[in-house]
């Protein structure tokens, strides 16, 4: 079994914890082989290279973030390099968002031990082809949500800026106080959206989120109703919403009752298509707590491709 840590994780902790977070891992996993990440987007390439020599079982201790980056690699073209593989999630990162889909405990001992006997599941994954930052094209995988709107804002300030905080308090407070900064200084914007390749219709958006899982930004249950093994997306819509809306309604975000209320929308969708109505505006993407790129951007479900331990 090999178990690709990022020592980077809630803030370094895991690097300053490691002789306890790895005695941990090796009283409840037995014999295991352990590859830290050394730069972003290195989970993947530690993922690929070791399915591609036969590695059956890969785990990844780390946030949402390293995980959709090893799911990356555990495909090619859209497809599994090998679909005997599993993988699984050890968690310990700043939202732990797709934990609480997986209804895993928080508590590394415990999560350990319950993957261990885990068996496995075939899941959904999403395939994200997108905009980089320098213009050119992007493509990942992510397992959890990917938005875009104000989320792709959130996801940069609280990268930059309160990780910290998540350190100290948790990372719902982080993502709380980053979507409250986030909400201060973003303006909403014009977007063209398709789905299943409908028609197109333009809306003015504060964030789509295109969900596999149920949660994010640190506990926000966006989706409810979703599953991880349906075949389709939740797409949730918010309109022409700002910050009062937050403040007066942002309690119903993180309960789950916000589906239904004034510029929310619910709709399913195995494909999504989204550009900004103006070329010219840059509307920033969110993948799994990370923020790659910007629309344009083609959402894909890869239904039932992923061996997940859980």
């Amino acid at each position: 079994m090999l178990v690709i840590v990022n020592p980077r994780s809630s803030d370094g902790q895991v690097a300053r914890r490691w002789t306890a977070i790895e005695a941990i891992l090796r009283r409840a996993l037995g014999d295991i082989d352990i590859r830290h990440t050394e730069a972003p987007g290195h989970a993947t390439s530690i993922c690929r290279d070791a399915i591609t020599r036969g590695v059956r079982d890969v785990l990844v201790l780390g946030g949402d973030g390293t995980l959709s980056e090893a799911v990356s690699g555990y495909f090619h073209d859209g497809r599994p390099v090998d679909a005997r593989a599993s993988i699984g999630l050890l968690p310990y990162g700043t939202g732990g968002d797709f934990r609480r889909t997986l209804d895993l405990p928080q508590d590394l001992d415990e999560a350990a031990r319950r993957v261990a006997r885990a068996g496995t599941k075939a899941i959904d994954v999403g395939r994200l082809r997108f905009t980089r930052e320098d213009g050119g094209p992007g493509e990942r995988t992510f397992v959890n949500i990917a938005s875009f709107g104000i989320g792709g804002l959130v996801d940069r300030i609280v990268n930059r800026e309160y990780k910290p905080l998540g350190r100290m308090l948790g990372g719902r407070l982080a993502f709380l106080a980053g979507t409250v900064h986030a909400l201060a200084k973003y303006r909403n914007q014009r977007v063209r959206l398709r789905l299943d390749g409908g028609d197109s219709s333009e809306v003015t958006i504060n964030n789509v989120a295109v969900c596999n899982g149920k949660f994010f930004g640190g506990g926000m249950k966006v989706a409810p109703d979703a599953s991880i093994d349906d075949g389709r997306f939740d797409v949730v819509v918010f309109g022409d919403l700002g910050l009062r809306d937050f403040v007066a309604q942002g309690r119903h975000l993180y309960r789950g009752t916000h589906l239904g209320l004034e510029h929310v929308h619910l709709a399913h969708a195995s494909r999504v298509e989204a550009e900004p109505a103006d070329p010219r505006d840059t509307i920033l993407l969110d993948v799994d707590g990370e923020q790659p790129g910007r629309l344009p951007a083609t959402f894909e479900v890869l239904p039932g491709s992923l061996l997940f331990r859980c």
